[in-house]
Parts: C-alpha cells; structure tokens; sequence
C-alpha cells in the first residue's frame, strides 16, 4: 500500500498573477507547465495559454453543499509544434 501524503497547494488570486506580471511586455506569451503528479514538476508537460473565461461550478462535485458558483478558469493547450497523428 502505497504512503498517502497531503498535498495543499497555494491556489493564487487575480492579484498574485497581476503582480507576476505587472513587468512584462504585452507580447509575451505565457507557458503553463503542469505537474506530472501533485507537486512533481521534474518532468511537467508545457502548454500555453489559449482562454481565460468565467466557469459555472457545481459545488456539489467540489463536495461542498450550496448552488453554483462561478471561478475563473485559465485554458491552455499543447504548445505550438509538430505532433504525431494517432490513427487507428
């Protein structure tokens, strides 16, 4: 059985990313690396941002009681490149 561990990232606000930012040119794109397990960037896959858009939430699938609520969502796809066709 494998050891369970906590895992409680810090999840930054609206502010945190402005601040992040406030330097740089408005040309720059923005890259996204995503861990390939909780905490585990060693060897995280690299998208870029494509949307930023108001999402609907069901609180119940967050396991918590009460209606809807709305969270602002950053998109990002597979960054730009090459890419083998899977077909079948």
């Amino acid at each position: 059985m494998a050891d369970m561990f906590e895992h409680a990232p810090q999840v930054w606000t609206a502010a945190r990313l402005r601040e992040a930012l406030a330097d740089l040119p408005d040309e720059t794109p923005i890259h996204v690396g995503v861990a390939d397990g909780p905490g585990d960037f060693d060897g995280y896959g690299e998208y870029v941002l494509v949307d930023a858009e108001p999402v609907e939430v069901d609180s119940d699938a967050d396991g918590v009681d009460g209606p809807p609520h709305v969270q602002f969502t950053l998109f990002a796809d597979a960054r730009a490149g090459a890419y083998h066709l899977d077909v079948d």
